[in-house]
């Protein structure tokens, strides 16, 4: 089977953003739009991703989390066609050559995959993704023949008026042979209003040299929603979000809000558990089984067991066992490691520390850094453990402040380091 490789538009500058960061890296759901498309686009078979960077090419370089991508530099805008001869380079005459946007982030790897088969079982040269909206306005309109065979493609601003009636668009989504890509390339000229090279007259191109081009049409338009304003990034996330929810609700999770509930795209949830109102789960957060979390909480890139109640409260990067309740108003900071069956309580801070199974940390207590507590420890309301960062005194020690087993620590007390072996030690 021939190899699939995809090549990512991401140059343009993005004007209506207003913004100093690049378009393609504003997020929807703690995810830059662009990540989505490489993400989308590995989903569906593409083994190499090529992203064709312009406008602040490093800061788009260093935005892109996905790891293992090709970069490929168009210095001046002059179209998508010139945009896509700078991934030159790239191009593989034996493969197949998925071309996509940075900023189309709602497409799903089902629709591409489902072109990649029709692509390929109907031994097309090209194929395009069309859609019917009942606003074409702005889109590139697709010209079929008498027969409703794909005959070629008009731009906006170069159709006439009886063209732009036509609401068949291209949604610029396209796979190409890589070999017939790669000559219609090398004919494409300027010759049109914006003086720019489009990718869409290579089509054309390729139907005058005898290959088979066709346009498929896709059931959903808003797959292929392009993003280029703030306006148009919350309606994309309005859309992303509604994805998510439901996803999650179909496999057995409840959201009792799902219009005020903020789903990232790689966070996972068990079976039964309940997500109140007001809720943002983000990054590679994975929550268990039979938990409820809020409302109004936030996790990020944050492990929770098995029956954990997460009420009003806020954790990050950290693990959180089996049947623990945290909360309300708890802060769990990065790098804290929390056992099975632990109260944490209300407006209690962790830092970067550990904590024994079956410990009860009442309110208003700081748990500084580098603080390890064992087992079954009762901390009383009001106690402050653990070092801060600038105290270099202990520096270099795995943990500042060791606190044993079935430690008993009054109200009040404050600990800034200590060593607990025995049962019931009482400080």
């Amino acid at each position: 089977m021939r190899q699939l490789k995809a090549i990512i538009l991401a140059a343009g500058e993005g004007s209506r953003m207003k913004s100093k960061k690049p378009k393609v890296l504003h997020e929807i759901l703690n995810k830059s739009m662009v990540d989505y498309v490489i993400e989308t686009a590995k989903g569906c078979g593409a083994e190499e991703v090529c992203v064709v960077v312009g406008h602040k090419a490093e800061e788009v370089k260093a935005g892109i989390r996905a790891e293992g991508i090709s970069f490929a530099l168009q210095a001046e805008q002059k179209g998508t066609g010139h945009a896509v001869m700078m991934a030159g380079d790239f191009i593989d005459e034996s493969s197949d050559m998925l071309i996509l946007y940075g900023d189309t982030p709602l497409i799903t790897g089902e629709t591409l995959t489902k072109l990649v088969e029709v692509h390929r079982t109907e031994g097309h040269s090209v194929t395009v993704v069309s859609s019917k909206i009942e606003d074409p306005t702005g889109y590139g309109r697709i010209m079929r023949d008498d027969h409703g065979g794909f005959e070629r493609i008009v731009e906006h601003k170069d159709a006439t008026d009886t063209q732009r009636m036509i609401n068949e668009i291209n949604t610029g989504i396209y796979i190409f042979n890589g070999r017939e890509l790669k000559e219609s390339l090398g004919k494409l000229n300027n010759n049109n209003a914006q003086g720019e090279y489009y990718l869409t007259d290579c089509l054309e191109l390729i139907l005058k040299a005898g290959g088979k081009v066709e346009a498929v049409v896709a059931k959903d338009a808003d797959e292929f929603f392009g993003v280029n304003s703030r306006v148009q990034l919350a309606e994309a996330a309005k859309i992303m979000k509604h994805r998510i929810n439901r996803k999650h609700m179909e496999s057995g999770v409840t959201l009792v809000d799902p219009e005020n509930t903020y789903i990232g795209s790689d966070v996972k949830i068990g079976m039964d558990t309940v997500i109140l109102p007001g809720c943002v789960l983000e990054g590679n957060t994975e929550i268990g089984e039979d938990c409820e979390i809020g409302p109004n909480s936030r996790l990020t890139d944050t492990k929770l067991g098995n029956g954990v109640k997460f009420q009003t409260s806020t954790a990050i990067e950290s693990e959180i066992g089996n049947e623990t309740t945290v909360g309300p108003f708890a802060y769990i900071r990065p790098n804290c490691h929390i056992g099975n069956r632990v109260k944490v309580g209300d407006f209690v801070e962790v830092k970067n520390s550990t904590i024994g199974d079956g410990t009860k940390i009442g309110a208003n207590v700081v748990i500084g850094g580098w603080t390890t507590i064992g087992k079954r420890c009762e901390i009383y309301p009001n106690a402050s453990i653990g070092l801060e960062p600038q105290d270099l005194k202990f520096k270099g020690e795995k943990s500042y402040c060791n606190i044993g087993d079935e430690t008993v620590i009054r109200e009040f007390v404050t600990i800034s380091r200590a060593t607990g072996e025995g049962e019931e030690t009482r400080v």
